[in-house]
């Protein structure tokens, strides 16, 4: 993959990170600095773990499945990005409860938001894939995303998060597209 791919597809895996950020941000009457870092780094940190762990299962398998790489990567980015998409159109929006900063509760939200990565990671030993700079971008673009979602939950309320889940899944789509149609030597 390309820079300017790896950047969309980092961004792309922070809308699920962004718009939970939102809602954090929505709960907090006042801004909390302290809880809005600790939100960006918690969601930046698995985000950036989660593909590692991807590529090194990847890895074991990867020599297998070389030939129909393209095709793994479109159907796993093709499905995450349709989630996404499907998340943002059909599902209703969640009551925000005030806030309280919870660790265990930022936990598993991490998880929760970086579970997709998890199959990128597996798109990127298949694609031979700078891993290192790949889940640094990723980590970082996360946590500025995720920070940044705090502070608009926290002024503007929830008018952008779907918007932003629909944009990331159309990302997916399309980079998965791109993968599928270099791979099948459509496109060069």
């Amino acid at each position: 993959m390309k820079l300017t791919e790896i950047i969309l597809l980092s961004v792309s895996l922070a809308m699920d990170a962004f718009s939970v950020s939102v809602c954090k941000g929505l709960s907090m009457k006042k801004l909390d600095y302290r809880g809005g870092i600790a939100t960006a780094l918690s969601f930046g940190i698995f985000q950036a773990l989660m593909p590692l762990i991807g590529y090194f299962l990847g890895s074991q398998f990867a020599e297998y499945i070389t030939s129909f790489s393209h095709w793994v990567a479109f159907i796993l980015l093709g499905f995450i990005g349709g989630k996404m998409i499907f998340e943002a159109v059909y599902e209703e929006d969640e009551v925000t409860a005030a806030y309280k900063f919870d660790f265990k509760e930022l936990m598993l939200l991490s998880i929760a938001t970086s579970i997709d990565a998890l199959a990128v990671g597996i798109v990127f030993a298949t694609e031979k894939t700078n891993v290192a700079l790949s889940v640094c971008l990723i980590g970082v673009i996360t946590a500025v995303l995720s920070f940044v979602g705090v502070l608009i939950g926290n002024k503007f309320g929830s008018k952008y998060e779907k918007k932003a889940e629909l944009a990331g899944g159309a990302i997916l789509i399309i980079i998965g597209a791109k993968l599928l149609l270099e791979g099948l030597g459509v496109i060069g």
